[in-house]
């Protein structure tokens, strides 16, 4: 294989995207990971917060 067979097969590489999908799926998982780990706290307390209400009223939604 020649130097410039390998050097337009690295071009060709380089420039194709096909894996960017990947990448871009990678990226959001790392930043919404961060963004729960940073907010883990208030995101547990409105879930409780609202487990707890549905817990409290539902005797009257079973009632209706």
């Amino acid at each position: 294989m020649s130097v410039t067979t390998m050097k337009r097969k690295f071009m060709d590489f380089a420039r194709d995207e096909s894996g960017m999908g990947t990448v871009e799926v990678v990226l959001i998982m790392v930043v919404l990971v961060g963004l729960v780990v940073i907010f883990k706290g208030q995101v547990k307390g409105i879930v409780e917060k609202v487990f707890g209400t549905i817990t409290k009223r539902q005797d009257t939604i079973i009632a209706d």
